[in-house]
Formats: C-alpha cells, structure tokens, sequence
C-alpha cells in the first residue's frame, strides 16, 4: 500500500526499533549545523519555527543560537562530529576519536542521535558511540534512486542505525545527472523518510556545488552571501516545499 503525503514530523530520538508507528507515515527533518554563521543558522531556524515542525539539529560547534534550538520543545539537538582532521594527522578538533567526540558531547551533553561530519563511521566509532550514551546513528545514506524502501535496524551495539535517502548537497550533484521526483512524490512513497538539509544551502538556494564552491569566501559573510542566492529550484525551496507538506 502506498503511504498518503500527509505524515507527521518527528525527531530521530522517537524512533523505536520495537514500534513500527515510530516512523511509519512520519517524516524526519534533520540539519548538518555544519559551522553555519549565526545569521545563516537563524535564517533556516526561523523557516522552520515559523512552519511549527519537528527537527533534529546536529551541533558542531558552540553559538548562542543553541539556547534557541533547545527552547522549541519540537526540537531535538545531536551531534555532528569532524573526525576528518585525524585523517590527516592534524589535532585541532581533538588529538584521538573518543577526544573529538567528547568534545563536540561537551556541546550537547544530552544528545542522543549522531550523524558524523562527512558520515565517517567504522565499528569502532560505533561502539565508541555507544559507550557514550548515544542511541541512533544516522551515518548510513542509501539514495532513493536505489529504489529501496527503508527502515531502521539494530546494530550489534544495540544502537539503532536510522538511514537517510534524500540530503540536499547529494541532489544538487543529481539533479544535474537525471530528473528529480519532488518532494510530495517522495513522501507518498513507503518506508523511512529522513531528509537532510545544511544552513548554508538552504541560505544560499544551492542548486549545484558550484555555487557553493565559489562562494566559500562569503560564507561568514551573510549581507554579502545573500546576494548570491539562487533564485530558482535550489536547496532554500526544496526544504519549503517539504515544510508545505505540513499543513
């Protein structure tokens, strides 16, 4: 049977491996916080206040605007760890994988849900995830084009592995490939929805990573970056088109 479009927004936290209800005919909004400037941050916070729906926000560095993250009660703060710089022998986020995690833990002591910078996972952060209290990773991406209907499962830690299909920097390398389904398609569809959108693209409308690319230096820049906002299909009107689904 095929679901209908109307489904309801909920965090990651809820869902329940023994509750098929947990996240059938729900849908997950997430967020790479990703270093977005406050301004960047507070613009994508205010598109979903103001469509009064659940979200799962994961952190990765300190800023004021988490006070406001953690007074919606629709919210949900996780974590985003870099382990990306240990790759590289560098240890400006942290000098080992349990310090990088402890670090970005420090930021939201009461996270629960954990998608890594880049999706880095292995058995071991897996189990070091565990240890730490976490209970949902979210490092697994199987793309809708693959034609799968998803759901979450038990990893051998106990830890619930939620995996995503849809994340707006992947479409825009799609969408210059092949003809997307939009959005109210996808949600009529069975299984787990899980969508994942970054500040920065929703600010900036990306269409493609080339206008990512080429804007870096305004990046931490907003009255300049906002110039440069796409003004056709991109990321900004994806997420509001999924917002719409809401009412």
């Amino acid at each position: 049977m095929t679901a209908t479009c109307s489904r309801v927004f909920s965090t990651i936290s809820r869902i329940d491996m023994s509750d098929p209800s947990s996240w059938e005919g729900k849908v997950f909004l997430t967020f790479d916080i990703d270093w977005a400037h406050d301004e960047v941050l507070a613009d994508c916070i205010d598109l979903v206040e103001q469509a009064d729906v659940a979200a799962t926000w994961f952190v990765t560095h300190e800023t004021p605007l988490l006070a406001r993250l953690r007074a919606n009660p629709k919210f949900e703060l996780g974590i985003h760890p870099n382990f990306n710089f240990l790759f590289n022998l560098q240890t400006q986020a942290g000098g080992s994988a349990e310090e990088v995690l402890e670090r970005t833990m420090a930021l939201v002591p009461e996270a629960t849900a954990v998608r890594s910078h880049h999706m880095t996972q292995s058995s071991t952060l897996l189990n070091l995830f565990r240890s730490k209290g976490l209970t949902h990773d979210c490092n697994h991406f199987i793309p809708m084009t693959a034609g799968i209907t998803l759901k979450p499962w038990l990893l051998w830690n106990d830890m619930l592995r939620v995996p995503y299909s849809w994340e707006d920097d992947i479409m825009c390398i799609y969408g210059q490939q092949q003809t997307l389904p939009d959005i109210s398609g996808l949600l009529s569809q069975d299984g787990l929805m899980v969508f994942d959108f970054h500040p920065i693209h929703v600010y900036l409308n990306t269409e493609n990573l080339q206008r990512y690319e080429r804007t870096r230096p305004l990046h931490y820049h907003p009255d300049e970056l906002l110039q440069e906002r796409f003004s056709g299909s991109g990321a900004r009107g994806w997420l509001l088109e999924l917002l719409r689904s809401s009412h």
